[in-house]
């Protein structure tokens, strides 16, 4: 029996009680699985021009997960424990897009994939790949034009632009399939944080600040926070334009794809899909 259950129908408690004790239990999965899933359908019918902006709000914000990681660990000693301390600055741009409520594409690789598996027909698919679409390349442009920005000279201390310099390398750090298996973690935490949400209530933030620090300490690669430093390095003349799409951006949109999509959404929705039909998940 579940919490809500528990709470609801206990014959100790009477009908105001039973309600109390129902508000503060966690909610049943077919519960967060229609709270998510009508976020998705929600964004899927949103105009072009308010994903575009949303989206592309979502994009400069992210930037600040490069430079606050920037600015904490230019104060920090030079020590094996200074990137789990600034790992801290990289959930600020999660926290501003997440509870700002902007347009980020790895959410939506859980929340438009649910009405997808839901409804099973070619015109969700095919608002989902728009939705994708628009959003993807919003949120890029936000990116860049935010990368573009802190190659403004004098704006930050030589200290600053150091560590922004050495953190515009973590991209390109690893191998293609290394890059895939990152970005496939990455991906996955941060379904799992859009899974988390509805049932978070006070501790929205907390739960933000964990799951993007997880991102961070162990270095997995996200493609739209890791397009701020990617491009940065491009501007700086540090990497070429191809390394930026082949070393970076292609597979983490691989990873980061597969993660929130099929190790999520599809696990998910599998797991609650007979209290939707009545039958077989597939």
């Amino acid at each position: 029996m579940s919490d809500t259950e528990a709470g609801s129908n206990s014959p100790h408690l009477n009908k105001g009680e039973q309600e109390q004790a129902a508000d503060h239990s966690t909610p049943a999965a077919l519960v967060i699985h229609e709270i998510v899933r009508e976020e998705g359908e929600a964004a899927m019918e949103r105009t072009v021009s308010a994903l575009t902006w949303s989206a592309l709000a979502a994009g400069l914000s992210m930037g600040f997960s490069f430079l606050m990681q920037a600015v904490l660990e230019s104060g920090l000693p030079d020590s094996q424990w200074r990137p789990l301390v600034s790992s801290f600055g990289y959930t600020v741009g999660f926290v501003i897009v997440i509870l700002g409520r902007q347009q980020l594409f790895t959410e939506s690789t859980l929340s438009v994939v649910l009405p997808v598996l839901t409804r099973r027909d070619l015109k969700t698919a095919i608002k989902a790949l728009r939705l994708w679409g628009i959003v993807l390349t919003s949120n890029l442009i936000g990116t860049a034009c935010f990368a573009a920005m802190l190659q403004l000279p004098g704006v930050f201390s030589a200290d600053v632009q150091e560590s922004l310099d050495r953190i515009a390398g973590a991209p390109f750090s690893g191998a293609f399939g290394v890059t895939v298996v990152r970005a496939v973690l990455a991906g996955w935490l941060i379904a799992l944080m859009v899974w988390l949400l509805p049932s978070a209530r006070s501790a929205r933030l907390l739960t933000v600040l964990l799951i993007t620090y997880v991102v961070a300490a162990c270095k997995l690669s996200h493609v739209i926070a890791g397009s701020v430093e990617g491009l940065y390095g491009v501007f700086r003349g540090a990497v070429g334009m191809s390394d930026y799409f082949l070393v970076f951006l292609i597979p983490t949109l691989i990873g980061n794809v597969i993660g929130g999509m099929s190790l999520v959404a599809l696990i998910n929705h599998a797991a609650i899909a007979p209290e939707i039909t009545g039958g077989d998940p597939v």
